[in-house]
């Protein structure tokens, strides 16, 4: 029987998972306008962004979302690193928007509730027991071999 910590956990990957497919069609759908024009549910481009940032902005959203959602249902034992690669390019992308880019009176608190987001994640992946059985125990190769990593 599950207790209520297991249920809640959970119930906090099958929300990682759901995040993902969003950050997958977010940047599918933000492609598709970015080369098309095209624009389905709404208007996704940043008119603030130069071209450049735009392009990565799309490009790290997208395989922010296809990188978790692959390494998940390939229990792909880099995932909680290859995620924590991603999370830290996703927060520097932001810090660039944040503090040069955008206008809004709610960026900075946006930034925060971000970046706190992307630790609470990782802190997740690599700490809790249900992802630990889904993507094995992380290690690193020495040179004395293979020795786990404490996290």
């Amino acid at each position: 029987m599950m207790t209520f910590m297991d249920r809640i956990s959970q119930g906090f990957e099958y929300l990682i998972v759901l995040a993902s497919v969003v950050m997958l069609g977010w940047g599918l759908l933000g492609f598709l306008e970015y080369f098309t024009g095209l624009a389905p549910l709404m208007l996704l481009q940043n008119a603030t962004f130069p071209v450049g940032m735009q392009t990565l902005h799309w490009i790290l959203i997208t395989a922010s979302g296809a990188t978790f959602l692959i390494g998940y249902f390939l229990r792909w034992s880099l995932t909680p690193i290859a995620m924590l690669v991603m999370f830290t390019a996703l927060a520097t992308m932001c810090a660039v928007q944040t503090f040069d880019m955008l206008e809004s009176p709610d960026r900075y608190r946006n930034f925060v509730q971000e970046c706190i987001n992307y630790i609470v994640i990782s802190i997740y992946l690599f700490r809790s027991n249900r992802m630990r059985n889904r993507f094995g125990r992380i290690t690193v190769q020495g040179r004395d071999g293979p020795s786990p990593i404490s996290v």
